[in-house]
């Protein structure tokens, strides 16, 4: 390949990664732009996994084998059954500057020129799959071993030559800078979805899934559930104790509301800001998501500091109405726990379950304190 093809290569691998929305997608980008910058017919990407000390392949592409899957679940191999992997996992490049080189394997045995010893396992995969070579590059991240990027060609074909794994050790170069990119915009997404006190969700998050979650009603018959609660108490705890405890006990009630959420396959367990948190459901029924409304009042009362929490719940499954918005579900939650902080109530209160004069309906949808009265209520205390 000439050098103008090479350079070329380089820059649509590098765009690939880049474009890629997710760690998978950029994985699948980093095998597949080096599968064909270096002619071949199979291609792996594979991260070490020092605490377990094996090597996991993340992703498959090209031409698979028998028993291969792009994004494999159980694909793992342990570290110590590769002379050359033990090589540059131990880092002992490293005190020589610069990165390892990559080195190539061929189904006959031993390639010219490389500088690893001889591998049985890397030979039987080989041959076991059909295949006549491979080139086998390291990938180094942030001064550590990350992984290695393997890229293969069928038997019958050419074997790669020393010049292909100098031009692998480039490409591993820009695989590493890609996955170090990913590694920050997911960092940069999850922090614009979670609320740094709790961990838990912020309202941001719940809002996007709260809307996908309604049009999967509308569309569906879905059943979707939000649970609103109020900690009680926090105020004084700040004024008396200050606000260092005051952040333990939301840390505090943060691990609750998790532990109960958990009583919910895929609940999202939020904090929507200041003193306010959350619980949203998508497809548990309406008893199920109050049976864990209870429990997290019962757990929130028995906290050594607050005086507990004001609860209040809403169902599309109980009879509210038509639900077609997301912003009707929130009020409705939302006057819920309204009425069950004014009442000082022990248990959540539930949208729609005391009749036709359920004074939770009429706190929701009366003009005064409704769409636009309560919304303000709300986002003028926890708007972020």
């Amino acid at each position: 390949m000439g050098e103008d093809r090479r350079l070329l290569a380089v820059v649509a691998l590098a765009q690939g990664m880049a474009a890629a929305h997710g760690s998978r997608e950029a994985w699948r980008a980093a095998a597949a732009g080096a599968c064909r910058a270096l002619g071949g017919s199979f291609a792996a990407l594979s991260v070490w996994e020092r605490e377990l000390g094996r090597l996991k392949v993340l992703v498959n592409v090209g031409a698979l084998a028998d028993g291969e899957e792009e994004f494999p679940e159980d694909e793992a191999y342990p570290v110590h059954q590769f002379a050359e992997i033990t090589e540059f996992l131990h880092e002992r490049w490293a005190a020589g500057g610069g990165e390892p080189d990559a080195w190539v394997e061929t189904a006959e045995g031993p390639a010219a020129g490389r500088r690893p010893g001889y591998c049985h396992q890397r030979v039987a995969a080989l041959r076991r799959r059909g295949r006549g070579c491979c080139v086998v590059a390291p990938i180094v991240l942030h001064g550590r071993a990350w992984g290695e990027l393997y890229v293969a060609r069928p038997a019958g074909e050419a074997v790669f030559a020393r010049a292909d794994a100098d031009f692998a050790t480039v490409l591993a170069s820009v695989v590493a800078a890609g996955i170090a990119q990913t590694e920050r915009l997911e960092e940069a997404r999850r922090l614009a979805f979670t609320d740094a006190l709790t961990g838990l969700a912020n309202r941001r998050a719940v809002d996007v899934r709260l809307e996908q979650a309604i049009e999967r009603h509308r569309r569906d018959g879905v059943v979707v559930s939000l649970v609103v609660c109020d900690l009680n108490g926090l105020k004084q705890v700040n004024d008396t104790h200050g606000h260092a405890v005051g952040d333990r006990l939301l840390e505090r009630f943060g691990s609750v509301l998790s532990l109960c959420g958990a009583m919910l396959p895929g609940a999202l367990a939020a904090r929507l800001g200041g003193d306010e948190f959350c619980l949203l459901a998508v497809g548990p029924p309406a008893d199920q998501v109050v049976k864990a409304a209870g429990e997290l009042c019962r757990r929130a009362s028995e906290l050594e500091l607050g005086e507990g929490v004001a609860c209040g719940v809403a169902s599309t499954e109980d009879p509210i109405g038509p639900v077609r918005s997301a912003r009707r579900l929130f009020r409705l939650a939302d006057a819920a726990q309204y009425r069950a902080k004014a009442e000082r109530a022990a248990r959540p209160v539930v949208a729609g379950r005391a009749g036709p004069d359920d004074p939770v309906m009429r706190l929701a949808d009366e003009p005064s304190k409704g769409a636009d009265g309560e919304r303000r209520r709300f986002r003028g205390r926890h708007a972020p």
